[in-house]
């Protein structure tokens, strides 16, 4: 697979790392023919900056608007008319127009005085806002692009927006005149730990593979976030600062994130923080049901937004083809505010909260708990590096896979955090766990890991070969246990490593 690279910068506007995204949209840029591009990801990933300062870089001519959040039409108009005057006409005033059609024309007419032979690049940002109810916005980008730009080869038109269902479903799926204009799609996406760690590093803080672990199960990897780490903090002390003080930036921003992408961002987070409640996933039909919301297309639409949008992932357990759909957070902070934050908004709101309130929470067993499950979401999204690590065949097919029999039936259930179907015959399966020391398997949890090969074994009626494999922090201990049933072992250390 390509390389994911980092977005966000350091303080001079250096772009760290996107080295794949980059050479993207440099190799558009310099394309001899027009170019549509939709770049899209979860809000504070980056994409503004790595599209700014990229084209900032590039001989081109760069008209860049943005749209504004919750904005009326006359002030999307007036922003747009206000951009023309700043690129074209050395920031002299722009009338602005009514319409956006002819909005579009003064834009056209601007482009038409520049030189034939120089590149430019449009780049509407937040194009979601920009569309405002009535405003035929998408009709009018249709008319010009149809009849004019897609004609002149200079033309580099990139759509940008948080609003990742928006932009999927009006834009790269669009089915009207723009249907199959776009070129090329960027799905921006977040960091990977090695991404946030050679960010942290371009901003002189250095920390260890454990403490930045820390931090992410609380960040994810939102570049935004990342750059309220304070250099001598651990990360306990950070996940203070921004989480539990009453101005910590992290205090609030779970409201304003859902509110900046859904126009009735209620539903989405009635389901979010039904999700929530289920560390292990929750069945569609179960989800709707407690949700409380209508049992009908309109919901599972809303699903399919989070999830195109960066916060919920739906997993099909290994064996159930299409059956079996259920979902988890996918989202890191989601899930920690709702845990964490928001049982303690009233008191931190008070300024009741001490300071060093999180470094003694962080010492509790609820926490290692926690910590222990996050673990694992960050292991599926770091399944290249795993792949790699245990050298596992490409060719795989990653799962998971849980057996819960039905309350008559008197067998026991089990569950496997992740595996690796392999096209010579094996399945490895790994069992995560994350702890502060060497993990040690003794006789008990030895007997457990077998018996749940055997539960695997008998409930798939699979006749291949099982390989067991541990995914630990710290790394194996070995005993005599270890020693007979693991085959393959892997540390957090691998997970830092660039693929």
């Amino acid at each position: 697979m390509a390389k994911k690279n980092l977005t966000n910068t350091s303080s001079q506007g250096k772009i760290i790392g996107r080295l794949r995204e980059q050479a993207i949209l440099k190799e558009l840029t310099e394309s001899k023919k027009s170019e549509f591009i939709a770049i899209y990801g979860r809000r504070r990933v980056g994409k503004t900056y790595l599209i700014k300062n990229l084209m900032d870089s590039l001989p081109c001519l760069f008209f860049h608007v943005t749209g504004l959040q919750k904005g009326t039409l006359k002030e999307q108009l007036e922003e747009f008319a206000k951009q023309i005057g700043v690129t074209f006409y050395q920031g002299a005033s722009i009338i602005p127009r009514t319409r956006w059609r002819d909005a579009f024309e003064d834009l056209s007419q601007a482009i038409s005085k520049i030189s034939k032979e120089k590149k430019i690049v449009l780049f509407f940002d937040e194009f979601p806002w920009m569309a405002t109810p009535r405003s035929k916005l998408l009709t009018a980008l249709e008319l010009y692009w149809n009849r004019y730009w897609a004609f002149d080869n200079r033309f580099k038109l990139i759509i940008c927006g948080s609003a990742t269902s928006w932009i999927i479903e009006n834009i790269i799926n669009n089915k009207g005149g723009l249907h199959n204009r776009v070129t090329r799609t960027i799905h921006l996406k977040p960091f990977s730990l090695y991404e946030a760690e050679m960010f942290l590093k371009e901003n002189q803080i250095y920390l260890n593979h454990r403490q930045i672990l820390d931090l992410y199960i609380v960040l994810g990897g939102v570049p935004l976030y990342w750059s309220f780490i304070r250099k001598g903090h651990s990360a306990h002390q950070c996940i203070d600062e921004l989480c539990f003080q009453n101005d910590g930036p992290l205090v609030k921003e779970f409201g304003r994130l859902y509110e900046s992408l859904f126009e009735d961002a209620k539903p989405y987070m009635d389901l979010i923080r039904t999700i929530a409640k289920h560390r292990y996933g929750i069945g569609q039909a179960e989800l709707i049901k407690k949700s409380k919301l209508p049992d009908g297309g309109s919901t599972v639409r809303r699903l399919h937004q989070l999830e195109e949008a960066g916060f919920i992932t739906s997993l099909i357990p290994y064996g159930h083809k299409d059956r079996g759909i259920y979902y988890l957070i996918d989202d890191e902070y989601s899930l920690f505010y709702l845990h964490w934050i928001e049982p303690n908004l009233k008191t931190i709101s008070k300024k009741a909260i001490n300071q060093g309130f999180w470094v003694s929470q962080s010492s509790r067993p609820g926490w290692k708990g926690w910590a222990g499950l996050a673990f694992e979401s960050i292991c599926y999204k770091h399944i290249d590096q795993i792949r790699h690590a245990l050298n596992i065949d490409l060719g795989s097919i990653v799962g998971t896979w849980r057996y819960s029999p039905r309350s008559k039936d008197d067998q026991e259930g089990a569950q496997i955090d992740l595996l690796f179907d392999r096209p010579d015959g094996a399945i490895t399966i790994c069992e995560i766990k994350c702890s502060d020391s060497l993990f040690a398997i003794d006789k008990s949890y030895a007997q457990n890991l077998l018996k749940k090969m055997d539960i695997f074994r008998k409930q798939t009626r699979t006749k291949k070969q099982l390989f067991l494999s541990m995914i630990t922090v710290c790394g194996l201990k070995p005993t005599m246990y270890s020693e007979e049933i693991i085959t393959n072992q892997i540390a957090l250390e691998e997970l830092f490593k660039e693929i």
